[in-house]
């Protein structure tokens, strides 16, 4: 299953968390404002409060189950259903799909966190119930998949899930702030355009082409879904690991990031595929090698930026599981290492 279905179910507690924060246009009088400012107010509440509760609740219940019937209609409708059942789909996609997984659940799990503080909750409540959340939706997703012909309930998937919970539950228990942030980048890559035939000589297409039939060719169908495109990043503040933190002159926002990306994925085992009429293309894997990416690079991380203005800071909030363009070095398994002035 394709990692921008799960990446936009992800995001909905990002959206539960925003919505109030709009709704200030509804004030009219002095009193009113002044609950208003109290209700709509980033801190969370002193003491738990319903009405932020079901705000956030209803909220993220309306946008889920939006989203899920639009994903329904978009992606498994077309397919049969069958009875459940699971699929193995370890090493597809140099296992950029996984890492996907990892993201987006540590990203549902943050910004579900986010949320119930809001409302009041304790830390631990909080935690646990962005646990509950992350692992949720994703295993939402993941029961689609095992009811589908198409797909399947992947148990791989699920420990990648795990694992991203897990990473958000273990700096809560240790720090209790997240010093390690999950990121993506992606900008799609200058496709090779030259003639490609099939392996009987019938049909001739492009790499271009495979692409954007594969992936899409939108910003966001490239940020979400291009594997060749995107890395992912744990980008780390190192300023918080310092034990002398707020005597450093390291400036509280800068991070490290370590990114993971691949590259020529035309396929999700190999580079070979089979149009719908049966014709077969399959690319030369010396030409064109399967291989990973490894990356060192820095990272903005803008929720430490201060400021007293909440626009600004909810802005910065919701952008922040966007990597920032920065030199970074590359290592990557074709035994090359090279230097990018700017990646994204």
């Amino acid at each position: 299953m394709n990692t921008q279905i799960r990446f936009c179910i992800a995001l909905v507690f990002l959206l539960a968390c925003c919505i109030p924060e709009l709704a200030k246009a509804q004030r009219t009088t002095v009193d009113s404002i002044s609950q208003s400012v109290k209700f709509l107010s980033l801190e969370p509440a002193p003491h738990f409060d319903k009405k932020r509760f079901w705000a956030v609740t209803g909220t993220g219940a309306v946008v889920y189950s939006g989203l899920s019937i639009a994903l329904w209609q978009a992606w498994y409708k077309d397919y049969p259903l069958t009875k459940f059942h699971t699929f193995n789909d370890w090493g597809e996609w140099e296992h950029m799909d996984k890492s996907g997984h990892f993201f987006s659940t540590w990203t549902g799990c943050n910004y579900a966190f986010e949320g119930a503080r809001w409302t009041g909750m304790s830390r631990r409540h909080a935690m646990w119930a962005s646990v509950g959340v992350g692992i949720g939706i994703m295993s939402t997703i993941e029961l689609m998949d095992g009811f589908s012909e198409e797909w399947g309930f992947s148990l791989p998937d699920m420990a990648f899930n795990t694992a991203g919970a897990g990473l958000f539950v273990g700096q809560e228990l240790l720090w209790q702030e997240q010093r390690i942030q999950m990121k993506v980048s992606g900008i799609r890559p200058n496709y090779p355009q030259q003639p490609l035939y099939s392996t009987d000589g019938s049909l001739i297409t492009t790499l271009d082409e495979r692409a954007a039939g594969l992936y899409g060719t939108t910003f966001f169908h490239v940020l979400l879904k291009d594997y060749n495109a995107l890395t992912t990043w744990a980008s780390v503040n190192v300023r918080s690991f310092l034990p002398n933190k707020t005597e450093s002159r390291m400036p509280a926002w800068l991070n490290i990031a370590v990114g993971y990306g691949a590259g020529n994925l035309y396929g999700g085992y190999e580079n070979k595929w089979e149009t719908e009429d049966g014709v077969v293309f399959e690319l030369d894997p010396s030409r064109y090698p399967r291989y990973r990416q490894f990356y060192l690079s820095l990272d903005v991380d803008w929720t430490r930026i201060p400021t007293k203005k909440r626009w600004l800071k909810l802005s910065l909030r919701a952008l922040n599981f966007l990597k920032v363009p920065a030199p970074a070095l590359e290592l990557n398994t074709l035994g090359k290492t090279d230097f990018h002035f700017l990646h994204w």
